[in-house]
């Protein structure tokens, strides 16, 4: 079994917590607290749900679990930019990040059916 940190869709989730953590601080404080919070919260979960299908011996839900978050979180950074707390830029670094790990838990989940 692949330890969970050196798979390929940890790292990148692990990347975009990192890089949503160096983000938020910039949101004004009305959505620092409410918005960036809720886009942290739902990282940790889809990080959590990714070690748990990998040390699980039955992947699916959890996998199903962390496409959930993925697909919340593509939500969250949506409205972020509608909202105007992001320009494009990071926007577009962000959407990439999210669009790299929402596929390899695509082809995840696809091969373990």
């Amino acid at each position: 079994m692949v330890t969970y940190d050196n798979l390929p869709v940890y790292k990148h989730a692990y990347d975009l917590l990192t890089k949503t953590v160096e983000i938020i601080p910039t949101f004004p404080k009305s959505y620092k607290y409410t918005l960036g919070s809720k886009i942290q919260e739902e990282l940790i979960d889809l990080i959590s749900a990714i070690f748990k299908a990998n040390c699980s011996q039955e992947k699916s839900p959890h996998l199903q679990k962390a496409r959930e978050c993925i697909e919340v979180v593509r939500l969250l950074f949506r409205l972020s930019k509608d909202l105007k707390l992001l320009d494009l830029k990071k926007f577009v670094e962000v959407s990439q990040m999210v669009e790299s790990i929402s596929k390899q838990l695509t082809a995840w989940e696809k091969y373990f059916r």
